[in-house]
């Protein structure tokens, strides 16, 4: 992680917001619904945070799922009764499959769905019929970064700069950053080709104009990608993209700092701070938004904890499971990080 998060901030501004809530949560059962599900959210995360693993994905998902009522009950998007939740409106099968394994499906879009209708106001899409693994979405989480449950390749958020060492506050023709966090396997290579490849689940980072190349900016086929390579592994490239055609108030009609940061929201994704290059996972449209992957991998552990407890037994076992650490971790800071999220998402939803 690249940002400092505060749970206890977050659920402040929450708790805060309900003498006055926010969008079309400020009145009626919307309203209702806003203060009394933002309170068995937190509720449910403190229990969370004092127990084991053996239950904490349970109330930690419940704690989301409630959470997500309140987002759907301020969403400025949704009239009508359209934000009464019913169903999850997500599903988990494959139990009997290797951990990394288990299929996650969704409702189709459009149905009532707790998981389809977060999904909606927040602009992240759904995958009916067609499966994602488990560890597909796993890594979609930047802690997870460190925490791989396979070998196989992955794609995993690629961090980029913003502020100060970033986008910075002066006028310029392109939007230049580093992008962060690519695999070792791509920085071995060392070719435009395999940064190709591997970019080709990346949409707006493959819409790239240039990189910093060995030589210079330019995209000759003897000059390899200047990758900085990190102690830890992995590295970063500095990647320019020409803004969109009529942007550029600055001087010459260059643009300034505050557009080519405006730019650069639209292709990237925010977590607690810190913004993020996502992979777009199989027949998706776009990426999914990080608080609705924190929903689907919390899903379908909370699942097997309630209807496999002998497997969830043995999968969180430290001494024998390579799985534990990581599971443990991730719902460490599912406590630490979801009460950021979940703040940011209203706000989201409510401008």
């Amino acid at each position: 992680m690249h940002s400092d998060l505060d749970a206890d901030e977050a659920w402040e501004r929450l708790r805060a917001s309900r003498s006055d809530p926010p969008a079309r949560a400020n009145t009626g059962s919307r309203r209702k619904t806003y203060s009394a599900a933002l309170e068995q959210a937190q509720q449910l995360f403190r229990a969370a945070s004092v127990v084991g693993p053996a239950t904490r994905s349970v109330l930690t998902f419940y704690g989301l799922s409630q959470a997500g009522r309140a987002i759907t009950a301020a969403a400025w998007s949704l009239k009508g009764e359209d934000w009464r939740l019913d169903t999850h409106g997500i599903k988990t099968t494959g139990f009997h499959l290797p951990f990394p394994d288990i299929e996650i499906r969704t409702d189709p879009s459009g149905t009532q769905g707790s998981f389809v209708k977060v999904s909606e106001v927040l602009d992240s899409p759904v995958w009916e019929m067609d499966p994602l693994r488990l560890e597909d979405v796993w890594d979609l989480l930047p802690p997870n970064l460190r925490y791989p449950l396979t070998t196989r390749e992955r794609l995993t958020p690629l961090y980029t700069v913003v502020g100060d060492g970033g986008v910075g506050t002066h006028e310029h023709s392109l939007l230049s950053v580093p992008v962060c966090d690519i695999p070792d396997r791509v920085i071995d290579a060392g070719t435009r080709e395999a940064l190709a490849d591997f970019l080709a689940s990346y949409p707006a980072v493959a819409q790239h104009e240039s990189y910093v190349t060995t030589r210079a900016l330019s995209l000759g086929p003897e000059e390899p990608p200047e990758y900085t390579r990190y102690n830890h592994g992995g590295g970063e490239l500095v990647m320019n993209w020409l803004m969109p055609e009529g942007v550029g108030t600055g001087f010459d009609g260059m643009a300034t700092g505050a557009e080519r940061l405006a730019h650069l929201r639209t292709m990237t994704r925010a977590y607690a701070g810190s913004r993020y290059f996502l992979p777009v996972l199989g027949s998706m449209k776009r990426e999914l938004h990080p608080l609705m992957a924190w929903w689907a991998v919390l899903y379908a552990l909370s699942m097997l904890a309630r209807y496999q407890p002998a497997v969830w037994g043995t999968l969180i076992s430290i001494d024998t499971s390579r799985h534990a650490v990581p599971i443990e971790r991730l719902l460490e800071r599912a406590i630490n990080h979801l009460p950021v999220l979940i703040s940011d998402a209203i706000t989201e939803v409510s401008t």
